[in-house]
């Protein structure tokens, strides 16, 4: 597995779709579960992982570098992150169950970092959310093969 290098490859395409940078792992998913030649539960697991380390990383560009949103490279607009952390004050943590949404699942992690969400509570609901979204997919997609 861990020679394997289409693991590698969705492990890092769901880390980067989870960040600033574009692109979406959920087709990349569904190839490689259609090619048949791996374990489902084996790419969920990676997408997952994957995924969960991305949203991480925008925890922690919310938690250190709040003093750069509004530039460029910052994974989410000012608006973005105003709205997210409205969610946050409205509904609390449990948003973070949302943040594989596209569009407002990066603010999300985002204002989870800003707003001084901690990881013990950022962590699993993140990885709970990811995890679900993937394990349904591939649901779908081995159903619609079966």
């Amino acid at each position: 597995m861990l020679t394997d290098p289409a693991y590698w490859s969705l492990f890092f395409l769901s880390m980067a779709a989870a960040t600033l940078l574009p692109g979406g792992s959920e087709l990349a998913l569904v190839a490689l579960l259609a090619d048949g030649t791996r374990p489902a539960w084996a790419l969920v697991v990676v997408a997952t992982l994957g995924n969960v380390l991305g949203s991480l990383i925008n925890w922690m560009l919310g938690r250190w570098l709040r003093r750069f949103v509004g530039r460029r490279w910052f994974p989410v607009t000012a608006a973005q992150l105003a709205r997210a952390e409205g969610v946050f004050a409205r509904y609390g943590a449990w948003t973070l169950l949302f943040s594989w949404v596209p569009v407002i699942g990066d603010p999300l992690t985002v204002a989870a970092g800003t707003l001084g969400v901690k990881l013990s509570v950022f962590l699993p609901l993140v990885t709970l959310g990811k995890a679900l979204r993937y394990v349904v997919l591939a649901g779908v997609t081995m159903g619609v093969l079966g």
